[in-house]
């Protein structure tokens, strides 16, 4: 006998169409919910730039958001520390929920959100200061720390960003002195050094070398102990190597979102193959 179809099996197959990720079975993820993503969309002005992602961040975890130029996924990331704030004619729909809370609920301080939320962007940005300076930036305008306090929190950050032994004996040095890669590793130890609980990387190796790449990759790897990372990144062989989960983004949309070695090996979207083959992007 012919299996009866319902309203509601048209219902979601309708959705399905309409939603490029609906149908595809959200992965196992054992790890606690950092940061959860639910029918986010971005606009510039009447442009939908993002349609109707969800998406899970699991704590502790890497994951990694790939995708063909233009396909959304830095609009995406800047969306989940508000940066579209700042930019004209930018409209954000849908929540984002960090610890259950709400970050685009009315009355949210910003100021506080971006020391939870830190962001390390596509090309290193030091500022015009002293390396000690720069890590100290954000340290200082939160303010209550003495001087001993500060240079402490300095040196544990750069620490933490795998650059200490290089810069110990030159912080009251110029940063941009620094190569390309240190720069993008004092970037994140200036991230580092609010002590935020989620750091979203923006291609934060496409303008490096291979080695200064690597040790960048490397960090990530020793990061991930203590924070949940989100990376965007256009190298496929990068979000093989440092991400647990990785999410496939196509015109704004999320096309397929899973454990990052599923994904790769079996694709359950054809676009996602053939993006992951080569055939495009």
């Amino acid at each position: 006998m012919a299996e009866r179809m319902t309203d509601d099996t048209f219902g979601a197959t309708i959705q399905d169409l309409e939603n490029p990720a609906a149908g595809a079975m959200a992965p196992r993820i054992d790890a606690p919910i950092k940061m959860k993503v639910t029918d986010l969309n971005v606009y510039y002005g009447e442009a939908h730039a993002i349609k109707d992602v969800s998406m899970d961040f699991p704590e502790r975890e890497v994951t990694a958001l790939m995708g063909p130029s233009g396909c959304g996924k830095s609009t995406f990331i800047r969306a989940l520390n508000r940066m579209h704030d700042v930019t004209r004619g930018a409209r954000v729909t849908g929540s984002v929920l960090l610890d259950g809370i709400d970050l685009y609920a009315p009355g949210t301080d910003i100021v506080s959100l971006r020391q939870r939320v830190g962001m390390v962007f596509q090309r290193p940005n030091p500022f015009p200061k002293s390396i000690f300076e720069n890590v100290a930036y954000g340290l200082r305008i939160k303010g209550g720390l003495s001087r001993s306090q500060l240079a402490d929190r300095v040196e544990q950050s750069l620490r933490g960003a795998a650059l200490w032994d290089e810069v110990k004996d030159r912080l009251k040095k110029d940063a941009t002195g620094l190569s390309g890669g240190q720069q993008q590793r004092l970037c994140i130890a200036r991230a580092l050094a609010v002590e935020p609980e989620v750091i979203l990387m923006d291609e934060p190796a496409s303008a490096l070398d291979p080695i200064a790449t690597l040790k960048i990759e490397e960090l990530i790897e020793q990061l991930k102990q203590n924070y949940t990372i989100a990376i965007v990144t256009h190298n496929l062989q990068q979000a093989a190597r440092v991400s647990k989960y990785t999410g496939f983004f196509l015109t704004g949309n999320l096309i397929e979102f899973g454990d990052t070695k599923e994904l790769f090996s079996r694709p359950r979207d054809k676009r996602t193959e053939d993006f992951i083959t080569g055939r495009f992007g």
